[in-house]
């Protein structure tokens, strides 16, 4: 079938049968060809809503309809006023700026500010903690101009150190410095220069870095107050410190034999001390003897003096009786542990003879000697 043949009505209908063609239907414009049976017609649907638009807008190349630029106009200024609600983080303080110039400083939640280009805002992270590395991060990132600095006692040490800080007043953090973060890198390396130069080496390097630390976060925070930054400056932590690399070597050397000193002190200081107290203990041991010798002869002879003196007076009371009673002590004390042989020399006419035993002291007797049975005579036969 053909699509020239008029006898066949098309698919747009049937042709009309004059020259006027304002009423044969218009060919959509949306596929460029036969809409199938049955099927969606897209493009009468387009046809449909650019027809509608044109009518909007004024009947297809007139002016606009009058109450279409209002509802416009309505439409996208609500859009810039909406533009202006903005969300604050907890962790958040948000900056306003009015044309460029500081105008207040808002909280966490949802609040608002004049769209742009009257105002903008600047959200500044105020509770988040930043680090800021000073000689290097790491050991292949090392920076000596950085990093090596010269003692009070004339030393180069080696120190590499991070400093960890976070943002107290957002507006003095945007506006007092150019760059924040290079001011804070700049007063940490100023602030460490300057107490490393009023302390020695050694503290430095071994037992001294709490206060090294202490001391230049102190002198750290109060610059940047007088700065006014806006920063507060947490914690300063000394990663590494030690001579410059190309010393290490003597430096370990010179440790060595400071270390070889020092044991040799010890030692030397605990040799003296014990003898300095085995002497102190000697002499007090003999002092304490002698004091106690001097109270023990001084109480004896006290003793000694007053029994003098009441013997003396009972002697001059009786002095027979006296003298028999000292004889009779003397004689006691004397006898006491001896054997005693009485003899009456009355009558006697032969000297006597005592055994040696006798004589003996009682603890030195020894034992009465075992006196062994005779062996049984055997007896003659016959009764004899």
């Amino acid at each position: 079938m053909p699509w020239n043949d008029n006898a066949n009505p098309g698919p747009w209908g049937s042709p009309s049968g004059g020259d006027d063609k304002r009423d044969q239907p218009r060919r959509p414009s949306g596929g460029g060809g036969p809409r199938r049976p049955g099927g969606p017609d897209f493009g009468g649907s387009f046809d449909r809503i650019a027809q509608r638009l044109r009518d909007l807008m004024g009947g297809g190349g007139g002016r606009p309809r009058r109450g279409l630029v209002p509802i416009v106009a309505g439409g996208a200024f609500a859009a810039w006023a909406l533009s202006g609600f903005y969300v604050v983080q907890p962790n958040e303080q948000a900056i306003v700026l009015t044309f460029g110039a500081y105008s207040r400083s808002e909280t966490p939640g949802l609040r608002y500010h004049l769209p742009t280009p009257i105002e903008h805002v600047e959200k500044v992270p105020v509770t988040s903690l930043k680090r800021t590395d000073v000689g290097g991060s790491g050991p292949d990132a090392d920076s000596p101009a950085e990093s090596q600095m010269l003692t009070s006692d004339e030393q180069i040490v080696d120190v590499d150190f991070s400093v960890t800080w976070r943002v107290a007043d957002a507006s003095r953090y945007l506006f007092a410095t150019r760059d924040p973060e290079g001011a804070v890198k700049a007063v940490a390396e100023s602030a460490m220069r300057e107490v490393v130069g009023k302390t020695q080496l050694q503290p430095i390097i071994s037992t001294g870095r709490g206060l090294v630390q202490q001391q230049t976060a102190d002198l750290m925070q109060r610059t940047l107050d007088a700065w006014g930054a806006g920063i507060s400056v947490v914690e300063v932590q000394i990663r590494s410190a030690g001579p410059p690399p190309e010393v290490v070597a003597a430096f370990r050397e010179v440790n060595n034999a400071e270390q070889d000193a020092d044991s040799a002190e010890n030692e030397a200081n605990t040799y003296r001390n014990r003898v300095i107290n085995e002497a102190k203990g000697d002499a007090s041991r003999i002092t304490n003897a002698a004091q106690a010798y001097r109270e023990q002869a001084v109480r004896e002879a006290t003793g000694e003096a007053a029994r003098f003196n009441q013997i003396y007076t009972e002697y001059r009371r009786a002095p027979g009786v006296t003298r028999d009673r000292l004889y009779i002590e003397t004689m006691q004390r004397i006898l006491q542990n001896s054997n005693k042989v009485v003899v009456d020399s009355k009558g006697a006419s032969a000297p006597i003879i005592l055994p040696p035993d006798v004589f003996r002291p009682k603890t030195q007797l020894a034992p009465p000697p075992q006196v062994e049975a005779a062996p049984a005579q055997p007896q003659p036969k016959g009764g004899q």
